[in-house]
């Protein structure tokens, strides 16, 4: 019992699902706005979208209507960057991870003198 060696597995987290969440529509952003990507796989998000905001629900029950309009959203998510180019996806997912990882003044030192204040009271 006293000889048990330790795991190699480390996890890694990465933000959570509204950090996931972000950068998922990001990436939908970035890809509707690319020309590389079909024109009629880009109505998918549009038309998800229109039925987010129109009256006309496929089902009018309180809770189950909203776990609906929930489904159609990532449903129609999920199909688009299925539909985008593989590489058109990468190249922005790439961007966008590199975008998250640069921390400006990493790098910059401060060289300070610090002063206890509470001697002085």
């Amino acid at each position: 019992m006293d000889n048990k060696e330790p795991s190699n597995l480390t996890v890694v987290q990465k933000g959570g699902v509204i950090h996931e969440t972000m950068n998922h529509l990001k990436l939908i952003f970035r890809l509707m706005g690319d020309p590389r990507v079909n024109i009629f796989a880009k109505v998918i998000p549009l038309g998800a979208l229109l039925y987010l905001v129109s009256p006309i629900d496929a089902i009018s029950i309180p809770v189950i209507g909203a776990l609906d309009d929930a489904a159609i959203l990532w449903l129609s998510s999920y199909v688009f960057t299925e539909l985008c180019p593989p590489e058109v996806v990468q190249e922005h997912q790439k961007a966008l991870s590199s975008n998250l990882n640069e921390v400006s003044g990493q790098d910059d030192v401060v060289d300070v003198e610090a002063t206890d204040i509470s001697d002085k009271l």
